[in-house]
């Protein structure tokens, strides 16, 4: 039996962290993985995407253990493929917060991540997916938006960019919801208090471990809360700014095996 290793937690995120541009993880971040888990480590995927964008992808991967998806907003369980624990947006909460960044930045463009496994995501008359492939089904009104449970709303705007738009959303909403910029394109709402800090917490506990024990990957603003509920935060190379301050150390890019090249070191004694 193999002793704890110092990290008993491998958090990554997956785009942009894990991920190479087409989806797949390299044979060297693969191995590297096995190494960790071969020292008596975990690996804990902690992704903004919700469970319906992800399942396949992990499943592809051969991946098998929990998954915090959503932003935080869901708990999923790979091997068993049920969904553990979900946190939805409420509906009058995501209204009103979408009128309070309206009255400051003018007209926002929004979508939807619906809540359970085979939830879709949804858009409004003017939103444009930042990634064209992922699959959206279109509404003819906001209204529509909330005809079932979400996990988050996603939002848009013509001229500000996602910096701009993260800073005067978060200063608008108050604790109607959670503000996160989680990629090109992406700035999204998703219940107040929860992130992927929340969704680590509530992973490590099931898995009865102690989130400071984790050593974390990210590459956006949306990992901050993640890198402050670990031991050891990892920032990429091609990571935003604000997280490359925050880290405890800058990795090579996802192109270039950063994850791997961490985990080498740390597992390989």
């Amino acid at each position: 039996m193999p002793f704890p290793p110092a990290y008993a937690l491998v958090a990554t995120d997956l785009d942009g962290t894990l991920l190479r541009r087409d989806d797949t993880v390299s044979a060297r971040s693969r191995t590297a993985l096995a190494l960790a888990a071969a020292a008596g480590a975990r690996h804990l995927v902690v992704t903004g995407r919700p469970v319906p964008g992800v399942r396949d992808l992990l499943a592809g991967l051969g991946y098998r253990g929990l998954a915090v998806c959503g932003q935080g907003t869901q708990l999923y369980d790979a091997g068993a493929g049920r969904i553990v624990r979900t946190v939805t947006l409420d509906p009058e909460s995501a209204h009103a917060a979408l009128g309070k960044i309206e009255a400051q930045v003018g007209q926002v463009f929004a979508a939807v991540d619906q809540a359970g496994a085979d939830g879709q995501t949804l858009i409004e008359p003017g939103y444009l997916m930042p990634h064209p492939a992922l699959p959206a089904q279109r509404a003819l009104h906001r209204d529509e938006l909330w005809a079932a449970p979400v996990i988050k709303v996603l939002i848009r705007h013509r001229e500000l960019d996602d910096d701009v738009l993260a800073a005067a959303a978060h200063a608008a909403v108050g604790d109607l919801a959670t503000v996160t910029h989680s990629g090109p394109g992406t700035v999204e709402l998703q219940p107040y208090g929860v992130d992927k800090g929340a969704g680590i917490t509530l992973a490590a506990e099931h898995l009865g471990l102690d989130p400071a024990t984790a050593i974390a990957f990210g590459d956006m603003p949306n990992d901050l809360p993640m890198f402050r509920s670990c031991g050891y935060g990892v920032a990429m190379a091609n990571a935003h700014p604000l997280l490359r301050a925050a880290a405890d150390e800058v990795t090579l890019s996802h192109e270039d095996d950063g994850v791997a090249v961490v985990l080498e070191r740390v597992f390989g004694n």
